[in-house]
């Protein structure tokens, strides 16, 4: 991962966003801390997949374990 303080990607902004374009990520500093980092978008992927699922519950159990549990006693 490159790495560059804030005032050089001010600087250089087009450099960095080259890199990112050809897949190299990118950690941002500020004061010698990180503060962001910037990476590649992956491509052919929908959008829908960018976003965590995540586990649908009630009252304190996944439906997806409800719905298993109910399938094994046949209810």
């Amino acid at each position: 991962m490159k790495q560059a303080s804030f005032s050089e990607l001010r600087n250089n902004a087009r450099h960095f966003f080259d890199l990112v374009e050809a897949g190299v990520p990118v950690r941002i500093l500020r004061n010698g801390k990180p503060i962001a980092d910037i990476v590649p978008v992956p491509t052919n992927i929908p959008s829908w997949k960018y976003r965590q699922a995540q586990p649908l519950v009630l009252d304190g159990v996944s439906i997806s374990r409800l719905i298993l549990d109910e399938r094994d006693t046949g209810a």
